[in-house]
């Protein structure tokens, strides 16, 4: 009936248009009849009834249009009040998809797209392999290429394109400093729900499977998720959905170890991946790490597709238009050293936006000109990529290998990168006031203000503080790549007695002072805002991840102490208190079993523990 209605809505402006042309005609017939009243008179009844029939042909013909209008905009209300009526049941369905494990921020970003003019190819590429009408076509396509590439700024234009033409998708995005939320057990979870808002005849079929089924809903079991979140609704609706469906999974290689994205590779190679509905399509991307690359050559359904192989002209073309674009109107760089710039970037986009940072003005002392002279003497060492060889000379032009900055540098890239949530900038600098070492109680700005072109949240003091790109990551966990600017991140004892020194000092009973213990958190109006007000980001991340930093210590009587402290009394619940406020109580369990393998470890010092 709704396909019905709705045609009949677009033909409504077909019959307003012959009302419209109707009403012009009776006009214009009234007009000229009164013009010619004289002479009508004298020429008798019979041209009189000859008008009459004119008129009265003039008034069926508007009766029956506007008879037609009025039949259709009663089928226009029977469609708004379907709408309304759908909307509701939709409302009291979601409530069935409450508890499904939702990975916040792993969705589109729209600010990694590509800039507008680039990747023209691959993208329209892209675009027909989803839009293909062909039955046989691939369900997987794997965008695949080395770091700095530009794979996930494909992903992520294509999203936007997904996004802005309102069809129906998903996009999820791994990341390295996100490995601590074990998004691999929130991937299948979150690209349902996000479905489900995308698709109403999608979110009915899901919300029958889970409904009433609190175990279903809370597995961690990615198997059983696609079993049941993807596949099953997708059988209970074929045919319903209108267009293609489109998953965007990026990243996949920042899951973690193998072994955190072995059952994800197993699904997607799968014969129910090769069977998925015709019209359903998902845009993977990786690096091509050995893993991953053995799954994928064996996958008959998978489209392999590499950015390693796109022609150098196309590459060319389009990093000149983006250096171009960052060093607009910079003095001294014109066309012949935006040129020069590319062919110096191999191909790789993030070495190209790694130059344009590096260049643009972020110092005193030095011109565009000079620092792109600098840039361009850079040549690839042994053993490393031209751009290994770029972040160390970002680096070495901001801290020198020696004295108080140095440590000061590996002390707060130390903090940066063993942070498991990435905090901003005043967060970071809240938890350094914790640090044991009096030493360390400083502004982490005085080196974060010359790494801008390799670190997010310097700038824009409001965004967390992150590496601009995975390759920076791994560039400071390779002491062969990064030398002395390498980051030994194995000993976690400062975050571990930064974080309870925090729980500590700051726990304390309501927290956000709630009127009521009674009600349940759902029922407190503005508990974002108490929540956003009380308990400040230094707070929230050390009730998480503290226990997690403690495991990864070896044990220590002192901090065994600030332990018990904690474990030991009634701060415990105020700790209990607050991840039930931010809806992450089941960190709680996991946090103690950790401590208790901590303790265990402890060769007989659990003994002195034995009270709590």
């Amino acid at each position: 009936m709704e396909k019905d209605t709705l045609e009949n809505i677009d033909s409504m402006q077909e019959t307003l248009r012959k009302i419209s042309q109707e009403m012009s005609a009776t006009a214009l017939f009234v007009v000229k009849y009164c013009q010619k009243k004289n002479f009508l008179v004298r020429i008798g009844d019979r041209l009189v009834s000859d008008l009459q029939t004119v008129a009265q042909g003039h008034v069926k013909n508007l009766g029956d249009l506007m008879q037609q209008y009025r039949d259709r905009t009663m089928r226009d209300i029977q469609i708004n009040v379907y709408h309304v009526l759908d909307d509701m049941y939709h409302v009291r369905e979601d409530l069935n998809l409450e508890g499904m494990a939702y990975a916040a921020g792993a969705g589109l970003n729209t600010t990694k797209k590509c800039l507008d003019g680039t990747r023209r190819e691959i993208l329209k590429d892209i675009t027909h392999w989803i839009t293909s009408r062909d039955v046989n076509a691939p369900r997987i396509l794997w965008l695949h290429g080395q770091a700095g590439r530009g794979k996930s700024a494909i992903a992520h234009t294509i999203g936007s394109l997904i996004q802005d033409m309102g069809a129906p998708g998903a996009c999820f995005c791994f990341a390295h400093d996100r490995q601590s939320e074990r998004r691999e057990e929130k991937i299948l979870t979150t690209i349902a729900r996000d479905l489900a808002d995308r698709e109403p005849a999608f979110r009915r079929a899901l919300s029958n499977v889970v409904s009433n089924n609190l175990a279903l809903k809370t597995t961690c079991d990615v198997v059983q998720q696609w079993k049941q979140f993807i596949l099953q609704p997708l059988s209970k609706i074929s045919g319903e959905i209108v267009g293609n469906v489109v998953v965007i999974i990026d990243a996949l290689d920042e899951s973690g170890p193998d072994t955190s994205r072995r059952d994800i590779l197993r699904l997607l190679t799968s014969a129910d991946a090769a069977g998925l509905p015709t019209n359903f399509r998902i845009l993977l991307t990786s690096r091509p790490l050995p893993d991953i690359v053995r799954a994928m050559a064996a996958a008959t359904h998978i489209k392999a597709t590499s950015l390693d192989d796109i022609p150098w002209e196309l590459v060319e073309r389009d990093i000149k238009l983006f250096v171009s674009k960052g060093l607009e109107g910079l003095p001294g760089i014109g066309v012949e050293e935006v040129q020069n710039i590319v062919n110096k970037s191999d191909g790789l986009f993030e070495w190209a936006r790694v130059a344009c940072e590096f260049i643009r003005p972020s110092k005193a002392g030095a011109t565009p000109k000079e620092r792109y002279d600098d840039l361009m003497a850079l040549e690839a060492e042994e053993g490393r990529t031209l751009l290994d060889t770029t972040y160390r000379t970002i680096l070495e032009a901001g801290i020198p290998r020696m004295g108080t900055p140095f440590k000061r540098y590996r002390s707060v890239m130390c903090q940066v990168v063993m942070t498991l949530e990435p905090l901003p900038m005043a967060a970071l600098n809240c938890m350094r006031e914790k640090y044991p070492n009096e030493q360390d109680h400083y502004d982490i700005n005085l080196i974060l203000e010359f790494m801008s072109p390799v670190l997010g949240g310097v700038v824009d003091r409001s965004s967390p503080v992150q590496p601009l790109h995975a390759s920076f990551y791994d560039f400071l966990m390779d002491p062969l790549r990064s030398g002395d600017y390498s980051i030994d991140a194995s000993d976690a004892k400062d975050m571990a007695f930064t974080t309870l020194r925090i729980l500590r000092d700051n726990l304390r009973f309501n927290i956000c002072e709630l009127e009521s213990s009674y009600l349940a958190n759902t029922e407190v109006s503005d508990l974002s805002e108490r929540i956003n007000k009380k308990i400040p980001p230094h707070l929230s991340y050390s009730c998480q991840f503290w226990a997690q930093h403690l495991e990864k210590t070896e044990f220590d009587l002192e901090l065994g102490g600030q332990v018990r402290d904690i474990v030991g009394s009634e701060k415990i619940m105020f700790w209990m208190e607050i991840l039930s406020l931010l809806g992450r109580v089941g960190k709680g369990v996991s946090a103690l079993a950790c401590v208790r393998r901590w303790l265990l470890v402890g060769n007989g010092c659990i003994s002195a523990f034995d009270d709590t």
